[in-house]
């Protein structure tokens, strides 16, 4: 007897569960330290590969993997709902998570397979060689910079409070926000379910299979949805499944995101003030230093062992000034005083001599936002060039670093 897709499904969850229920509990991995945005910047002197900041055509997956994997379906070839990978996630999730098989299996079959995310979470075919000043070109310009001023202005009050709450400046706030959508400008047009599921059961071979921490991000996504009355298959974001102004993964936003705005309920999508108080208390619970700077300028030593060995530590604060100078670098004067640890951070400029800036504490701080040095000295740099134009408007000078 042929059975109907409708009742093909129906009999494919029962038996997932049946099976289930005789087993042992399913442990889903705890999800590698990252930060909550996903987008690929570039990684400057870390050792681990990312994909470069342009997101370029990467190849393809292999369509006869993906077949094997897919249940033949005359009605739509990209749902999950005909896939049994897909019901043995949704019984998983609903085990681990304590939620409601019947709804999670409702929520996972209208799912559906997008072909461009495993794309764009693959490197280039042909990686270009990083380049700071290209980078800082895309961020700090006129455009996103009059945006900053105008964002700054309207929530001149809210950065303030954060500031006040959480210890970070304003400029910083902005600086993430601007990077990372432009001021909810950019806030990704896929369905986070699609990419999750996309990126749990499909994640692409030719690199380090993530799809553990993906499949934990999209149970943390039914959670949210759930805790927030949220539908769904309604909330849009990129496509590693960051969501809303200061694009959060989910975790992140369950464990980290703030009602800053006191309305009774956490909003990143349609709330910039959640996002204000949500991006301030992320980077505060990753160890950012009240009163600190970010950065300071800094000549290296000519290439010989001390370089070598002010490199070694990566961007992860190693020497004190002190330490700094007996292995040949010169700092800023304010550099010279700062009383924590320092990293020498080296940018590369394509065939250009490389730039560097001493990074402190506060500097990995945003590292942890976004796993790139190129990533936090964008930050920084947009924060500064929007906070000096509000400052000149206002007649105010800033302090130099």
């Amino acid at each position: 007897m042929t059975r109907s897709p409708m009742a093909r499904t129906s009999w494919l969850l029962c038996a997932t569960l049946c099976l289930a229920s005789c087993g042992s509990t399913v442990r889903l991995d705890v999800p590698p330290a990252t930060a909550p945005n996903t987008t690929p910047h570039p990684t400057g002197q870390t050792t681990t590969s990312a994909p470069s900041a342009e997101v370029t055509e990467a190849r393809a997956i292999e369509p006869a993997s993906l077949q094997e994997q897919r249940l033949p379906s005359r009605e739509d070839a990209d749902s999950y709902a005909t896939r049994t990978d897909a019901a043995t996630l949704a019984t998983e999730l609903a085990q681990s998570l304590s939620l409601d098989p019947a709804w999670v299996w409702s929520v996972l079959s209208q799912a559906r397979f997008q072909a461009s995310v495993p794309k764009l979470m693959m490197p280039a075919p042909t990686p270009t060689a990083k380049n700071w000043g290209a980078y800082r070109a895309r961020f700090i310009e006129t455009k996103r910079v009059q945006a900053g001023v105008d964002f700054w202005r309207t929530h001149a009050a809210e950065l303030k409070r954060a500031e006040d709450a959480y210890g970070v400046p304003a400029h910083i706030v902005v600086g993430v926000l601007g990077v990372e959508t432009l001021y909810g400008r950019n806030m990704g047009r896929y369905r986070v379910l699609d990419a999750l599921t996309t990126l749990t059961l499909d994640f692409p071979r030719g690199r380090s299979d993530r799809s553990a921490y993906f499949k934990t991000e999209l149970g943390a996504f039914l959670l949210m949805c759930q805790e927030q009355g949220l539908d769904p298959v309604r909330v849009n974001g990129s496509f590693a499944g960051a969501m809303g102004w200061p694009q959060f993964m989910p975790s992140s936003q369950r464990k980290l995101a703030v009602d800053f705005d006191g309305d009774g309920r956490i909003d990143l999508i349609n709330s910039p003030v959640d996002a204000i108080g949500s991006v301030a208390r992320y980077l505060a619970e990753h160890g950012w230093q009240k009163g600190q700077a970010t950065y300071y300028a800094v000549t290296p030593p000519e290439p010989s062992s001390s370089l070598d060995t002010l490199l070694t530590p990566d961007i992860l604060p190693t020497f004190t000034p002190t330490e700094m100078a007996t292995n040949g670098a010169s700092l800023s004067a304010a550099g010279q005083k700062h009383p924590g640890l320092l990293a020498l951070v080296q940018l590369h400029n394509g065939g250009q001599a490389p730039s560097y800036v001493a990074g402190t504490a506060n500097f990995y701080a945003i590292t942890r936002y976004n796993q790139s040095s190129y990533y936090a000295l964008a930050v920084a740099q947009l924060g500064e060039a929007v906070s000096k134009e509000v400052h000149r408007q206002n007649g105010r000078k800033l302090p130099g670093n």
